[in-house]
């Protein structure tokens, strides 16, 4: 289990840190699923799936079948996917009702194009920031997994997945990459002013892009602030590349820091970065 303070993520790969402990915990605690349900039942409202229509969907990072659940509750059909074997035996143990399958979604998601009419998923994503191995590499994980997931939505649909980031960077690399994939929408928060009840939802449109959701707030005040759309946090990089003067050291620089906050390879800086050769005699 990951000491107080420290995220899970980094304690090792997925399917190691949901062992059998941690799978007996999405079952018997009962806070841990009171606030899992509730974040499945905002993302599935952040779908905005037809009233009173049954979808079929896909619950990526299923786990113990805690969402699938709210899912089946609702009326929709499902599917779930999830690297840990203890958490999908914990699934199983539970007679939930959608079909499970063991997979990682950094290798993409194995179904035909156009199979789901919608996508959850709650507390997944960041995982795939993280190499647990020399093979990992992030950017080229997220953008598999994002190209995959637009590929196997029907035109139109939606995917709203729970996250929780690191910090801004790594927020910026997951958008990038579902940009990249085909993907329009942005990041809705809910009550961003709060250190407890803060929640970061991943809005992804796989067709035209469409108005983005209210975040949810304590007053109406705060609701200007609790959304963000992916082009919004690169236009101050923009402004801010139109000062540097090209070619220069500081130009170089950023260029070399907006790779890094792509998830690409950069050679580390030392005194040389940006110095300008003499020309060859």
């Amino acid at each position: 289990m990951a000491s107080r303070g420290r995220r899970p993520e980094h304690s090792g790969p997925p399917e190691l840190f949901y062992d059998q402990n941690e799978a007996r915990k999405y079952v018997r605690n009962s806070r841990m699923i009171d606030v899992q349900t509730k974040m499945a039942g905002r993302a599935l409202e952040l779908l905005n799936l037809p009233e009173g229509q049954p979808c079929y969907l896909l619950d990526i990072g299923c786990g113990s079948g805690l969402s699938g659940d709210y899912l089946s509750d609702e009326g929709h059909y499902w599917v779930g996917i999830d690297i840990s074997p203890a958490m999908l035996d914990a699934a199983l143990d539970r007679d939930t009702e959608g079909d499970l399958l063991l997979g990682d979604m950094g290798q993409g998601i194995p179904f035909k194009p156009g199979s789901f009419d919608g996508c959850i998923s709650i507390s997944a994503v960041q995982w795939l920031c993280n190499a647990n191995k020399k093979s990992d590499i992030p950017a080229k994980r997220l953008y598999h997994f994002f190209s995959s997931l637009y590929s196997v939505l029907a035109r139109g649909a939606r995917a709203i997945l729970q996250l929780y980031p690191e910090n801004s960077e790594q927020l910026e690399l997951i958008t990038t990459q579902a940009t990249k994939a085909g993907f329009t929408g942005g990041v809705v928060v809910d009550y961003p002013n709060s250190a407890k009840a803060k929640k970061f939802y991943l809005c992804l449109f796989s067709g035209p892009s469409t108005f983005l959701p209210k975040g949810l707030s304590e007053s109406q005040e705060e609701e200007e602030a609790t959304e963000s759309i992916f082009t919004n946090k690169r236009v101050p990089h923009r402004l801010a590349r139109r000062s540097l003067v090209r070619k220069s050291r500081e130009w170089v620089l950023e260029k070399k820091e907006r790779r890094r906050r792509q998830g690409k390879e950069v050679r580390p800086d030392t005194q040389y970065t940006g110095r300008k050769r003499k020309p060859r005699f």
